[in-house]
């Protein structure tokens, strides 16, 4: 997921810097950000759940101290959880910029 939204972020910045948006671009950039939407809720429900669960392991942790490795492994993928799903967020909002400047180029070429 990486890769392909950082090589759709950089396909839409070319198209942006030559100036050649066309409506059709607007129209399958809205439907790409809503599948990236989509996949950000996914990331943040699924970091959440592994929030709670790593909570939940911590308390249990103190009756049983075996518990603990369970508890780090929660721990692990809970951290690179929260890294992929600011990821998401980072460059979802970036999407928002690129359909205003692609907008507005749109409206400078109708002038």
């Amino acid at each position: 997921m990486r890769e392909y939204l950082d090589d759709y972020i950089k396909k839409i910045d070319n198209k942006i810097k030559d100036k050649n948006i066309s409506e059709k671009d607007i129209e399958n950039h809205l439907i790409k950000i809503n599948f990236f939407q989509h996949e950000r809720l996914i990331h943040l429900l699924v970091t959440l759940f592994y929030g709670l669960f790593l909570f939940v392991s911590v308390l249990i942790s103190f009756k049983t101290w075996l518990f603990l490795i369970i508890t780090y492994i929660v721990l692990i993928v809970l951290i690179f959880y929260v890294r992929h799903y600011f990821f998401l967020e980072n460059h979802v909002q970036y999407l928002y910029k690129q359909y205003d400047q692609m907008k507005n180029i749109i409206e400078k070429n109708a002038k």
